[in-house]
This record gives structure tokens, sequence and C-alpha cells, in this order.
């Protein structure tokens, strides 16, 4: 009796880990910008770590939108699942434009160039450093390089050399159109004084990596991110106005294997015409 009590305790517990890995939230918010001469639809993804989601390209389609957007951590470090992430991007650039920059995991790969040209072959806008001209939309990908686990102790100690991006954002300044920004780093935005992002003009940054928190608990909000710590502040949501910093969840787990309220997230940016 006891063995078929614990055996269905763990069952449930199985069951709940699915549940909160893979039940996916739709996230939608709603810009007004005189940049765009139409309604203007950008699905943001971020953090797959090498899991593809069959449900990610069944919303996708769902929503239809205009330009997709991936911050980073598309495949993780040990480059596991390549072959299928490729076959889940080729997929998604039929859906929508694909732009794309890289993450933490992607650089500690020995094989990064050839990632890079392989994520290009398939369609993917890769953009590192590099400014990309839609119709109505100019974008900035930022490629940091913020990767290494000594990088993560030095911007703990306060010694790390984060690098000058001020002429990647002058010439994006130029640009009358709408102005987004892909970084993979959230706390960028204005979280260090050595960066700070917001002081520049632009619209909009997309931004991933912190996962959430990875737990998210009533009261306390989300527990811990790399880069930031316990309790970080740019975990998800969004602060500011112009620019404004919008920060996914992510979708997929790296290191640690299990989100906790905390599910994958697809995130909807309706930019309408002022």
């Amino acid at each position: 009796m006891i063995w078929y009590a614990a055996s269905a305790v763990i069952i449930l517990f199985l069951l709940f880990c699915y549940y909160q890995n893979n039940k996916m939230d739709k996230t939608e918010y709603e810009i007004k910008s005189e940049s765009v001469s139409r309604d203007i639809k950008i699905v943001h993804l971020s953090d797959f770590h090498s899991k593809a989601f069959k449900s990610v390209l069944k919303k996708a389609k769902e929503i239809n939108p205009d330009l997709i957007c991936i911050t980073g951590d598309y495949i993780n470090d040990k480059c596991r699942n390549k072959e299928n992430m490729l076959n889940f991007g080729s997929e998604l650039v039929k859906i929508a434009p694909v732009y794309y920059i890289t993450g933490n995991h992607e650089r500690r790969l020995d094989n990064f160039t050839e990632l890079m040209l392989e994520l290009k072959k398939i369609g993917f806008n890769v953009l590192l450093n590099e400014i990309a001209y839609s119709e109505d939309i100019t974008i900035l990908g930022l490629d940091e390089n913020q990767a290494d686990f000594s990088d993560y102790k030095a911007r703990k100690k306060g010694t790390f050399q984060y690098k000058d991006m001020s002429s990647l954002f002058a010439e994006l300044e130029k640009s009358d159109k709408f102005k987004l920004v892909l970084c993979h780093f959230p706390e960028n935005f204005e979280g260090i004084k050595e960066v700070n992002y917001s002081k520049y003009n632009f619209d909009l940054q997309l931004s991933g990596h912190a996962h959430g928190g990875q737990w998210i608990m009533p009261l306390l909000g989300p527990l811990f991110s790399p880069g930031q710590g316990v309790l970080p502040k740019y975990a998800r949501g969004s602060f500011g106005d112009r620019p404004k910093l919008i920060i996914s969840r992510g979708l997929g787990n790296s290191e640690f294997p299990l989100r906790l309220f905390n599910h994958p997230e697809i995130v909807i940016i309706n930019i309408k015409k002022a």
C-alpha cells in the first residue's frame, strides 16, 4: 500500500514538473509610435536552450507576426540537439523574418562561427553588433559576449569591463524609423552604470537571459538570475516608457531543470501607429 502511495506521489510530481516546464504562456504588450506607417506585430522568443517547442511553432503561426525576434541562447553551450534546432528554425522563418542575436551559451561554443553560418543558411538574420533595416523598423542586434563563468565572477566583484556600444547606438539614432534593440542581458538596460543603454535614443529593447528568475515565489517574486543574483529586478515584465525594456521569461532551461510558477513564455508586441 505504501509503495502504491509513493508511486502515485512520484507520478503526480513528475506531471507537475512537466506542466511547469511546458505549459505555454502568451504575454502581450502594446506600444504606440509615430515612427511606423502601419501597425506591426512582433513575436519575441528567448532562451530555447536547444528545446524545439512544437507549441511555439503552432502559436506563432496563429499569431501571424510581421517579424520574430530571438534574443539568444537558442542553442545551449553543449550544442545539444543542434540539427533539430536548425530544422525548427527553418520552419520558424516560414512564418515571418527572424532576427537573431547570441546569448552567453552560444558564445561558449568552440564551433561558434560555424553555427552562425548554419543559422544564416536556414534564413536567420544573424546580428552580431550589426544593424538591420526593415520597412518600418531599424533593428540593432548586440553581441555583448558576456559569456564565460569568469565574467560572472568579475561582474559580481565589480571588475568586469563592459563593451563600449556607443558607436552602434549613435548609428541607430540616425534612423527615423522605429528603433529596436535586441540585447540578451536585461540588466544592461539601466541596471549597470557603465552600460546603461536606457540613456540612448531608441524605442524598445527586447531581452531574455534571466529565465524569469527560474522560480517565481508568492510575495518574493523571481528568485535568481545569473549576473543579477538573488531576487533579480530585471527578470520579467517591462521597464521604462521610451526607451522601453521588455523581458521574456524564456522558453527552455539551462543547467537547472525545473521552472516553478514560471511557465515558458511567448511575448507579443503590438506596435500601433499613433
